[in-house]
């Protein structure tokens, strides 16, 4: 298993590197990685992001302030507690954010397009099954 392990690795950063987009903007990756934990987790504050990118609150203020300053997230109250803030993508930092862990769309069309029906969805099908696993071993 510890090959098929490297070798998924080894795929997955390829095919990253042949279909990223194009980078144009200057982001870090911590930044990336804050805003992700924005996209997927529900009710982000300070702490969540702290803890996901394993650094202090402090550290993790700077970051987010650096991103509230270029206007990728902003700032919200939780509906079940006026106290708590939470910090929410806005348009331009979804957009970013595509842009800095997607694949780019028309790269990746024209790959698809020199595969065959039953190919394409035998790829959709193997992505569904590991993004399933990947998130039930991620919650215990």
């Amino acid at each position: 298993m510890k090959k098929q392990v490297g070798d998924m690795n080894q795929f997955w950063t390829e095919i990253y590197y042949y279909l990223r987009y194009p980078h144009q903007e200057k982001i870090s990756h911590q930044s990336v990685r804050i805003m992700q934990v924005i996209e997927k987790e529900k009710e982000v504050g300070i702490k969540k992001i702290a803890e996901s990118i394993q650094v202090s609150h402090n550290t993790a203020s700077e970051h987010v302030k650096r991103l509230l300053e270029k206007e990728y997230i902003i700032k919200t109250r939780s509906k079940e507690d006026e106290r708590r803030v939470i910090l929410k993508l806005t348009a331009s930092g979804q957009e970013i954010l595509h842009r800095h862990s997607s694949l780019d769309e028309e790269k990746l069309t024209h790959v698809f397009e020199a595969m065959t029906a039953e190919e394409r969805q035998t790829i959709i099908d193997g992505f569904a099954l590991l993004k399933e696993k990947a998130q039930l071993c991620t919650r215990s």
